[in-house]
């Protein structure tokens, strides 16, 4: 297959990360990481506000619109008005720190601190941002050429172009870094980011239309950000939902909040980063909707101060492992026909130990479980753990969901293996291409009855996808893992007569040892032709 061919958005993403990546030298990826996404940060919100800049610009000289000031000092007295700005939603960069004067200032000693004093003002400007933003410019490890030739890069007028056009290029860009910057972390990667197509595969199962959002491990955003790509793309307002989340890391919950300020997404990530478990900054919250890649067989959760805590209404989770608990934690905050989309490792469907099997038959007979797929290896950075995705509810009785008309399943658990899809984009990292998350989304919504296409009937299909009875996931012990119930694809028969067949394939297998042993006599000859003589 021919390499895919580069859109010019993408070839401006690809371009500009190969620029940055060369001046980042030996510093360590995960600390360049946030100097280069404060820069286009701070790029993002100086463009915006010389947007509004602009319009205000072309108001004060105009005699027809009630901005019109006759003099130069009436003109800058509403250009450096703050509120007109804020009222539009625009970060206020106070004068001396916005873009162009870091530009001018690029190849000065003192950008470091330049680019510091900037981050310090536009935070004191704007109560949202206080606490957010880098503020690393001056360590010795960044000379002050490659911050400078960081400026020059983000100051290409084909990137200002289109952010002028109001285009999301900056946000892209953003999201472009953020995945650059996992794969050359790896491991660590999974603290911040989760690969796109994952995202793209439970947003679109989940299908977040209108409602709460929550997500209570959100890492740098991307479920957010994806969703509201969802709305805008089913012809909704960013209005229609809302979004909620909780992030443990300081810095990446830095990385959150820009990440949504980016895209303009106005989400309530608490007041600072906090522990979901232990410091719940949305404790009355009841989402429409939960979804969130929580850290892997946590065995540092906590979990021994929380043996009492009301949120395990089917079980107290072990505290060796967290996976349990953050099941339990997702179901408490949705709404009574709420939704959950999580992904888990795969011990999560199958383990007897520490009381996770008792919870899970706890689950499968209060009939919350609606979905799980098994996802195909190397989805992830820097980890080959398989994983797989839950979708659990309390609405499976219910024909309404969201506005939404639904199929009553009570009773039943439906099971994907996907493990079979993905491609693979690199030696060692599978995606999911468009038509691998519609087959998958579909044929949920389709066993649902969400699915509004033409032909919504849901089918059983070997080896892929079947709908089981809560009696026969008791018959197998409550091990959820979806090989166990979907069997094995069927073959198309070939028509050929088994005896025939094996004649066949005997007379192969035998001419092949025919020409092994003629081969394994020429270089049995070859090599005694080597031998010298007796003299």
């Amino acid at each position: 297959m021919p390499p895919k061919k580069k859109t010019q958005s993408e070839s401006l993403e690809a371009t500009l990360w190969a620029a940055a990546d060369k001046l980042r030298g030996k510093m360590d990826s995960a600390v360049y990481k946030h100097v280069v996404l404060g820069l286009i940060f701070l790029k993002y919100v100086s463009d915006t506000f010389m947007v509004r800049h602009n319009e205000l610009a072309k108001l004060v000289d105009d005699e027809s619109s009630d901005y019109f000031m006759p003099t130069p000092e009436a003109k800058k007295s509403v250009l450096e008005d703050r509120d007109e700005y804020t009222a539009e939603g625009v970060f206020w960069i106070p004068e001396g720190h916005r873009w162009d004067d870091l530009r001018k200032a690029a190849k000065q000693a003192d950008i470091g601190k330049r680019v510091n004093d900037a981050m310090d003002a536009i935070e004191r400007e704007n109560p949202t941002l206080k606490g957010v933003l880098p503020k690393n410019y001056t360590q010795a490890e960044l000379r002050s050429e490659d911050l400078g030739g960081l400026i020059d890069t983000f100051s290409r007028q084909d990137l200002a172009a289109a952010e002028y056009s109001g285009l999301d290029v900056l946000g892209r860009v953003y999201e472009y870094f953020l995945g650059q910057f996992a794969s050359k972390e790896g491991k660590k990667a999974g603290e911040f980011y989760t690969p796109r197509s994952v995202v793209e595969l439970l947003v679109e199962m989940l299908q977040p239309y209108r409602g709460r959002v929550l997500d209570p491990a959100c890492g740098s955003g991307g479920m957010f950000v994806q969703a509201d790509k969802f709305v805008a793309a089913h012809g909704g307002s960013r209005n229609d939902i809302s979004v909620f989340g909780q992030e443990s890391n300081p810095t990446t919950w830095r990385l959150a909040k820009m990440n949504l300020a980016l895209r303009g997404i106005e989400g309530n990530l608490g007041p600072q980063w906090g522990d979901s478990f232990h410091a719940d900054a949305h404790a009355d919250l009841r989402a429409d909707f939960v979804i969130a890649n929580p850290p892997f067989n946590d065995s540092d959760w906590g979990g021994a101060r929380l043996r009492q805590d009301p949120r395990w209404k089917y079980g107290i989770p072990p505290a060796q492992n967290a996976n349990y608990a953050w099941l339990q934690h997702f179901l408490h905050h949705t709404s009574p026909t709420g939704t959950v989309g999580t992904v888990l490792a795969n011990g999560s469907v199958s383990s007897q130990q520490n009381g996770e099997d008792e919870i899970r038959r706890a689950m499968v007979d209060g009939d919350i479980v609606e979905c799980i797929v098994a996802l195909p290896p190397q989805l992830f950075y820097g980890t080959a753990i398989p994983v797989c995705l839950w979708f659990l509810t309390r609405s499976k009785g219910s024909v309404n969901r969201h506005g939404r008309t639904t199929r009553v399943r009570t009773d039943e658990t439906l099971f994907i293996d996907a493990r079979k899809l993905g491609t693979m984009t690199t030696r060692t990292l599978r995606e999911f291409t468009t038509d691998d998350v519609l087959r998958i989304a579909d044929t949920y919504h389709s066993w649902r009855g969400t699915d509004t296409s033409a032909d919504t009937r849901y089918e059983d299909v070997a080896g892929f996808c079947r709908s089981v009875s809560t009696v026969e996931i008791a018959d197998h012990g409550y091990i959820l893992t979806p090989g166990r119930y979907v069997g094995s694809e069927d073959v198309e028969d070939d028509d050929e007569p088994l005896d025939v067949k094996i004649a066949r394939l005997t007379a192969q297998i035998q001419e092949g040892f025919r020409k092994r042993e003629a081969l394994q006599r020429q270089v049995s000859a070859a090599l005694e032709s080597l031998v010298p003589a007796d003299e």
